[in-house]
């Protein structure tokens, strides 16, 4: 199967069939993070637009299109309102999506709503989110004999991109090949390089024992990172002026208003 391909028809039926226009689509999940193993799926996540005249209805519009799940393809998104309110709450999903490396569609309108999405950034948001993931991975699924690569990957990603926003203050990239490069220590580096390999030969659920080394820096890293953000200050958000120009400038811009 030709994935973006068939994504592509996919986001052309669903424009077809609920009447909206979709502004940008992209790859999330491990096929974003660069360590899919050959039984994941594809998380395609796109953002839409609907007309004017919709966003004036009295009656409560749902903001989110669930357009597929199977096996093989999990396509969903958010209206664009939604996602400018989540944007302006530095919310990490919608940086991830931003940031993938693997990007379905996107149209010239849309890239000034991606133009405001670094003065949305929080470092205080960002860090703290992923230190949750990261801990939340950790207590439900790396605490037995036997662990999923899977997960253990996870943890470790949440950490390096913890690490990455607190000490740029920037999002950080999806690939985990870049978060490793930037902010792996590098004696680190071949054990999880093995675990990638590893793991894009077998499946998701495959148990692995547990890796001492790695529940070390694990550890570590937590106490690091848990200090750290105990530093940080949150900043100003950008007005909501700013972000209402640029929504109803994509709806003109689509020829959407009326």
């Amino acid at each position: 199967m030709d994935a973006a391909l068939t994504i592509d028809a996919e986001l052309d039926e669903l424009e077809r069939t609920l009447g909206v226009r979709v502004l940008y689509a992209a790859e999330s999940g491990s096929r974003a993070w660069g360590f899919a193993s050959p039984d994941s799926d594809y998380d395609a996540r796109f953002i839409y637009a609907r007309p004017v005249a919709d966003y004036l209805k009295l009656e409560d519009t749902r903001d989110t299109i669930e357009w597929k799940l199977d096996e093989v393809l999990d396509i969903s998104g958010w209206d664009l309102a939604k996602f400018m309110r989540l944007m302006r709450r530095s919310n990490p999903s919608v940086f991830e999506w931003l940031a993938s490396p693997v990007i379905y569609r996107e149209r010239l309108s849309f890239e000034q709503v991606r133009g405001l999405a670094p003065q949305c950034f929080s470092v205080v948001s960002i860090s703290h989110h992923y230190l949750h993931m990261a801990r939340n991975n950790a207590h439900e699924f790396l605490a037995g004999e036997k662990v999923s690569l899977k997960k253990y990957l996870y943890v470790v990603r949440a950490l390096l991109a913890a690490r990455w926003s607190i000490r740029r203050q920037s999002p950080a990239p999806m690939l985990f090949s870049e978060l490793m490069a930037a902010e792996l220590e590098p004696e680190m580096h071949p054990l999880l390089t093995l675990m990638l390999e590893e793991k894009q030969r077998a499946g998701e659920k495959t148990p692995h024992a547990r890796i001492p080394e790695l529940d070390a820096w694990i550890a570590n890293a937590f106490t690091e990172v848990e200090s750290a953000v105990q530093e940080l200050h949150r900043a100003a958000k950008p007005s909501w002026g700013v972000l209402d120009a640029a929504f109803m400038k994509v709806l003109e811009d689509e020829g959407l208003m009326g």
